[in-house]
């Protein structure tokens, strides 16, 4: 399964608006998706997910730091970094997929704090996140 998991990434690490049509060489049909804001079971929403993200973020790019496989799964960390406002951002966070056996994902689950990567960099809700996030945190000899 590594090479089709090097043509996916390879494909994320270049996904464009002009290449969002290509999901169909990497994903089965009814496919599941899950992240911390999405969750179905369809190529095209995955394609609707990723023309969206074009159209909210400015210059969105993935980058693939390090992966592993093992059988028909395998794991990626990555980050993706965007603008949004006018504000340069980067979440960090890992995916497991699970291909069937002609090499096409049919689950696809992404793993990232949305809180910490996200939510905490937006100007009123992250000042209110991160005062909750210091009153919550175990004293610790550090800190």
């Amino acid at each position: 399964m590594s090479i089709a998991l090097d043509r996916l990434l390879d494909w994320y690490q270049n996904l464009s608006p002009a290449s969002v049509d290509r999901v169909s060489e990497f994903y089965t049909k009814d496919a599941y998706f899950k992240d911390p804001f999405n969750e179905f079971k369809s190529r095209e929403d995955i394609r609707q997910t990723y023309l969206h993200m074009f159209r909210t973020l400015d210059n969105p790019r993935f980058f693939i730091e390090k992966t592993a496989t093992e059988g028909r799964q395998s794991f990626a960390i990555w980050h993706m970094e965007f603008s949004l406002n006018g504000k340069c951002m980067r979440i960090r966070g890992c995916s497991h997929f699970e291909f069937n056996a002609d090499g096409l994902v049919q689950s696809h689950r992404d793993y990232w704090d949305a809180a910490e990567e996200f939510y905490e960099k937006l100007p009123v809700l992250g000042m209110v996140l991160r005062v909750i996030k210091r009153r919550v945190k175990t004293p610790t000899t550090q800190g």
